[in-house]
């Protein structure tokens, strides 16, 4: 007597893996996704390519802004080849000072001025009407940004100053994990921005909280000093807050500054945990945003 296979189909089997509906299913579901939101990133990155001299411009401002920085290190530890605070010596630093640099410039993807800037010009409404996800649009859109700046500003000018200054020179591990947490770092990077941005909802002008991030930001996540070198109580404060995983973390791991797999594991777990924490509660915020646009506006 035959068995009959009706309703069987696109089941698990014995073994529990999924039958091949599924596998067939989800993989058309994240093609579909990528096709959906790639023209976003295509929109971005060439809107930016229209504006070539803006590259020059920024590479300029960077290599200027960096070699302040890095020159006043130098100079404050000119002769202390050792025994600088924070257990750094003077190669390590400049690496540190001059990489810190860099990664606040890949952090700048512009998302909180352009959506405080569509809410302020009502732009937004277009927005809601579109079948995505706001919050993922967006971050589709801010990632060439970040990463154009990686490859056209931020490259040539740590080339530059390796050319002209002692730096230390990581070991492929250290790339390796570098790569995992800069990741990481531009999730968290970008769901901050997106909560700044979506600001614009409940004040008109977001032009002072943006100044008021980045400064908090840059501090906290060691822009501005090693997160090493702090005073306990300040250093209290970094460790608690997501910002260590923008600067600080991706550094630690790239100049080998942890004790072991296990420490270094450490450190992408924070950095993991902020980000899905900051997803969730960026994607909370804009729910809010939007029954705050659906009450003013009927």
């Amino acid at each position: 007597m035959s068995t009959s296979s009706h309703g069987t189909k696109g089941r698990p089997g014995p073994s529990g893996a999924a039958g091949p509906r599924e596998g067939r299913w989800a993989g058309t579901t994240a093609t579909a996704t990528l096709r959906r939101y790639t023209p976003f990133a295509t929109a971005s990155l060439q809107g930016l390519l229209q504006y070539r001299s803006t590259f020059l411009i920024n590479a300029l401002t960077a290599t200027a802004a960096v070699g302040v920085q890095v020159f006043l290190w130098r100079a404050v530890y000119a002769g202390r080849e050792d025994g600088l605070p924070g257990g750094y010596d003077l190669p390590r630093l400049t690496t540190y000072v001059l990489l810190a640099q860099v990664l606040g410039l890949l952090q700048a993807n512009r998302v909180d001025e352009e959506v405080a800037g569509e809410v302020q010009r009502g732009d937004i409404a277009v927005s809601l009407l579109r079948p995505v996800s706001y919050p993922l649009s967006r971050f589709a859109a801010g990632l060439p940004v970040s990463l154009t700046n990686a490859t056209l500003v931020a490259v040539p000018v740590v080339l530059l100053y390796a050319l002209l200054l002692p730096l230390t020179t990581p070991t492929w591990s250290g790339v390796l994990l570098f790569a995992c947490s800069a990741g990481l770092s531009l999730v968290i990077g970008f769901a901050v921005n997106l909560l700044v941005g979506l600001a614009g909802f409940v004040t008109t002008n977001v032009w002072g909280v943006r100044i008021v991030k980045d400064s908090v930001v840059a501090f906290f996540a060691g822009q501005v000093v090693p997160l090493a070198m702090l005073p306990g109580p300040l250093a209290a404060v970094a460790s608690v807050l997501p910002f260590q995983g923008m600067v600080d973390g991706p550094l630690r791991l790239l100049l080998g500054r942890y004790d072991g797999p296990v420490d270094a594991a450490g450190i992408l777990a924070v950095q993991l945990a902020w980000a899905a924490a900051l997803t969730v509660l960026a994607a909370l915020a804009w729910r809010r945003a939007v029954r705050r646009v659906e009450v003013l506006g009927g």
